[in-house]
């Protein structure tokens, strides 16, 4: 496509490469229109651009078009969950996923590379901006790939330190959540905190580790098949393939931590439980207890209060002084009051302590 609404990167945000040329020298340029580095591209042994875009289904598939990739490959790997590989033998195509954190909020944003010869293509929406970061740096790392090196070594360089540094920005949002989870802890400490708030805090606290658990395994699927150095545009030297294996290695870690981390908060769970398990039981306690003392005093009462009915409506209490009927209620209620009190003593073991059914 060669029109200027094709070149233009939609909603004009910013866009930068940097490229190697002979004699190694480098170069960089940022612009808004993909057409500005075209003659960049093509005077370059290695040239990488990087665009962030408004909406990287619409605008990343026109500008990959025009410089050079297939359109339908940013199509396919769009299309995967949160990591892809699409390989073409003369293009490679690969998706990443880009974590951003906003308080335990977790989102997981594409971020494209295309690669063919020559050139590494990248593009992701304006929610991430390690990349636009590390630009800063890339002609540093291009003096270093060395002039006698091949097309594919550069390459092959080139996207390990992109991958990297995705990698890395991703491990920081992990720090993040590792501080929010030595908040929830300090809450879990204190007594005060509302038990109903934490169940809360723990799923949203767990959730978020999932959602990253799924980025680093997303992640870990793409190094594996590129570590072999099967695609045309990748280097097979061992040696340089091993730093492909080095970003599976710290992976790994990067997940061991992560699982660890949602043990402790299952563990978290767990203690949570056996505090409401541990109150209820509190307050079964003290039920059991109210209510044998109720019953106590009950029958206390109902004892002296039925014979006095019974005496005062019938003829019984004939022939009977008043002092030998208020003794007769005095000793009904303490006979009422010491059996009631050793039946429930008995029966519950100590009244004082606990009483369990």
């Amino acid at each position: 496509m060669n029109s200027p609404a094709s070149q233009r990167m939609i909603g004009g945000k910013r866009a930068f490469c940097v490229a190697l040329k002979k004699g190694n020298v480098t170069v960089k340029a940022e612009g808004n229109l993909a057409s500005d580095f075209k003659p960049i591209i093509k005077e370059s042994q290695v040239a990488w651009v990087n665009f962030v875009v408004d909406d990287v289904f619409t605008d990343g598939e026109t500008i990959a078009e025009f410089l050079g990739f297939s359109s339908e490959m940013v199509t396919t790997l769009l299309a995967s969950k949160n990591s892809g590989y699409e390989d073409r033998d003369n293009e490679l195509g690969i998706l990443l996923p880009a974590v951003s954190t906003t308080n335990m909020d977790v989102t997981i944003h594409p971020l494209v590379i295309l690669i063919r010869k020559g050139l590494i293509f990248s593009f992701h929406d304006k929610a991430i901006s390690r990349l636009v970061n590390f630009s800063r740096y890339a002609e540093v790392f291009m003096k270093k790939l060395g002039a006698k090196s091949s097309w594919e070594d550069k390459m092959t360089l080139l996207l390990w330190r992109i991958m990297d540094e995705n990698n890395s920005k991703n491990f920081d949002h992990l720090r993040e959540i590792e501080e929010q989870a030595d908040g929830l802890v300090k809450e879990l400490m204190d007594p005060q905190t509302p038990r109903e708030q934490l169940g809360g805090k723990i799923y949203t606290m767990k959730h978020a580790l999932i959602v990253y658990l799924d980025s680093l395994w997303a992640t870990l699927d793409v190094v594996n098949t590129l570590r072999y150095g099967d695609a045309e545009t990748m280097t097979d030297d061992p040696q340089l393939l091993n730093r492909i294996s080095s970003l599976a290695n710290e992976l790994t870690t990067q997940i061991s931590l992560t699982e660890h981390m949602s043990e402790v908060l299952a563990s978290g769970l767990e203690v949570l439980q056996a505090i409401y398990n541990n109150q209820l039981q509190i307050l079964n306690n003290r039920l059991a207890l109210v209510v044998a003392w109720l019953t106590v005093l009950g029958t206390a009462v109902l004892v002296p209060n039925t014979l006095a009915t019974l005496l005062g409506i019938s003829k019984l209490s004939d022939g009977l002084d008043g002092f030998t009927i208020i003794a007769i209620l005095i000793a009904s209620t303490v006979i009422s009051v010491i059996f009631s009190y050793w039946f429930i003593a008995k029966k519950c073991n100590i009244l004082p302590r606990s009483c369990t059914p």
